[in-house]
């Protein structure tokens, strides 16, 4: 393998890095020590291996035989926040957090909302995150993307083809910046509405749990939670994973669950919702790497 100027390391454990705390470990985990450093490494990585982007790894369900290929993880260089005028810089590997807390402080409004995504832009940006009504489609002016090439490109929001939970970002490519843009707005009211977003997620999401963040998309016009709830799943177990009982869309592991507990766990709802509703669930979380 290639020695980049960033961290290599082989056989990575993987379950530390994500919420449910459970999966298997990466073949190589990347974190690359600026984007030439990343440019410098997919260029010369061998065009069959597997690269995927891992951000706080909350939406994220990897399989206990891990991941092959290369997992990239974009560390504090990747990070940064800062604003001009109405818009945001965004580094890749910014929380929504540190977003939103940035564009209060500059006076920014219609960025409060990333307060409630649990994830970082390059993941809230491949996957059209949303939250409170809002989505980053809403607010993103263009991205910076590294190819799985090496190649450095920047593009609209118009170019990546966003829909509900969705973007059409190609594998293996990973979002290194991004420009978001809100609107003139009092430091008082945003943080007000921030606030009331994060007491919100607080009263009616089991945040103190290992958890992976809501489990399936809102099939329209209904919500996943009251499908689930009404298939009567609301508890349910399988081996160490539950359905929680504070809000039906959030999977739980409760302490022992293996991934492919966390992962059967949801085809047992999903099939429990069909037969019940005849609605087919669709994932939100992410499954990724090998079953053991």
């Amino acid at each position: 393998m290639l020695t980049p100027r960033g961290t290599l390391t082989p056989h990575a454990p993987l379950a530390p890095l994500v919420w449910f705390k459970a999966g298997g470990p990466a073949e190589w985990l990347f974190e690359p020590r600026d984007v030439a450093d990343l440019r410098e490494f997919l260029r010369a990585l061998d065009p069959a291996v597997q690269v995927m982007a891992l951000g706080l790894g909350s939406n994220l369900i990897v399989r206990d035989g891990g991941v092959p290929g290369v997992v990239v993880r974009l560390g504090k260089a990747f990070a940064q926040v800062s604003a001009n005028d109405m818009t945001l810089h965004c580094g890749g590997g910014a929380s929504g957090i540190l977003v939103a807390s940035t564009a209060r402080d500059a006076q920014v409004a219609g960025l409060e909302f990333l307060r409630g995504i649990p994830g970082t832009v390059g993941g809230f940006v491949r996957m059209n995150g949303g939250a409170y009504g809002r989505e980053v489609a809403d607010i993103l002016v263009d991205c910076d993307v590294v190819l799985r090439c090496g190649a450095l490109v920047t593009l609209a929001a118009a170019d990546l083809g966003f829909s509900y939970r969705h973007s059409t970002l190609p594998e293996g490519a990973i979002v290194v910046a991004a420009r978001l843009r809100g609107q003139p707005g009092d430091r008082t009211a945003i943080a007000a509405e921030m606030d009331r977003i994060a007491a919100a997620r607080e009263a009616s999401q089991p945040l103190r749990s290992r958890t992976g963040g809501s489990t399936f998309k809102n099939p329209h016009p209904h919500k996943a939670w009251e499908l689930v709830d009404a298939a009567g799943c609301r508890g349910l177990l399988r081996g160490g994973a539950q359905v929680s009982e504070k809000h039906t869309n959030f999977l739980i592991n409760t302490g022992t669950a293996t991934a492919a507990d966390i992962e059967a766990l949801g085809e047992d709802v999903r099939a429990r919702v069909k037969a019940q509703s005849g609605i087919s669930l669709e994932w939100e979380i992410q499954r990724v790497g090998v079953l053991a």
